[in-house]
C-alpha cells in the first residue's frame, strides 16, 4: 500500500481553491482508469480552512431562491456555491477543518457505505484523542449527542473516485449555523471543539490528527505532507 499524501493549505483560502485543486486530482484518478495505461495516483487527502461560505448539495442545485442566496451572502461577508457533494446547505468558514479525501475505492476495497463508515469513525477518533465523546445517529455527521453535530459528512463518487468529504468545527462561529436549518435538520444544533469546553485547539493541528486516523483506517503506509500551495 502507499501513503497518502496529505495536501494542506496553510492559510484561510476561498472555497474555490480547494475545488480546483479537488477536481484536478479527480481527473487524474479518472484518467489513470481501463483502458488507460497510466498510473493510478496515491490516495490523497486536501485540508484547508474556509472564507465564510454557505454550500448546497447537488439534490438542491438550482432550488435556491435569489433572494435565500443573497440573505446567505450576509451583505458580501459569505460566499454561496453549488456543490457536486450529497447532502444539503451547510456552512464552511474560519475555524473549521475541511477535509476531502480523493481515493479509488477500489483499491482499498471499500464499499461507498465502508467508506461513508470510515469517515464517521476518523472522526469519532479525532474527537476522542481531545477528550470529546463523539457517535453516530441515525441522522448523518457526527454528534456530540443526538441532538448537538459537531461534523458535516457530505462526499461525491465518480466510478469509484471519491471527492468531497467533511466540515469539523474546532472554534467555527456558530453564529453562521444559526441562520440555516443546516443539513436540513429542524430543531438540531451545532457545537465545536470551543463550545464543548475545548479552546485554543488550531485546525492545522486537528487535521494532521483526522489525517492520520483516517490514513490508518484506509490502510494507507503513513502519511506524506505537502503545501498545497506549493
Amino acid at each position: 500500500m502507499r501513503p497518502l499524501i496529505h495536501l494542506h493549505f496553510p492559510s484561510i483560502i476561498p472555497y474555490a481553491a480547494a475545488a480546483h485543486l479537488q477536481e484536478s486530482l479527480v481527473s487524474r484518478f479518472l484518467a489513470s482508469k481501463p483502458p488507460s495505461n497510466l498510473p493510478a495516483p496515491p490516495p490523497h487527502i486536501i485540508t484547508a480552512e474556509f472564507n465564510p461560505v454557505y454550500t448546497c448539495g447537488r439534490r438542491e442545485i438550482g432550488t435556491v431562491s435569489a433572494e435565500q442566496q443573497d440573505y446567505l451572502r450576509a451583505n458580501g461577508r459569505a460566499a454561496f456555491v453549488e456543490a457536486m457533494r450529497g447532502g444539503q446547505t451547510t456552512f464552511h468558514g474560519p475555524g473549521q477543518l475541511v477535509a476531502y479525501p480523493i481515493i479509488d475505492l477500489r483499491t482499498h476495497r471499500l464499499t461507498p457505505r465502508d467508506y461513508v463508515c470510515v469517515l464517521e469513525k476518523s472522526l469519532i477518533a479525532t474527537c476522542a484523542r481531545y477528550g470529546i465523546k463523539a457517535m453516530t445517529t441515525e441522522h448523518t455527521g457526527v454528534w456530540t449527542t443526538p441532538d448537538d453535530k459537531i461534523a458535516a459528512i457530505g462526499v461525491h463518487m465518480r466510478r469509484n473516485v471519491t471527492s468531497h468529504g467533511v466540515g469539523l468545527n474546532v472554534s467555527t462561529d456558530l453564529w453562521w449555523f444559526d441562520r440555516i436549518v443546516a443539513c436540513g435538520l429542524e430543531g438540531k444544533r451545532t457545537t465545536s471543539f470551543e463550545k464543548e469546553g475545548l479552546r485554543g485547539k488550531s485546525v492545522e493541528e486537528v487535521g494532521k490528527v483526522f489525517v492520520g486516523e483516517f490514513g490508518k483506517r484506509i490502510g494507507a503506509e503513513g502519511v506524506e505532507e505537502r503545501d498545497a500551495e506549493e
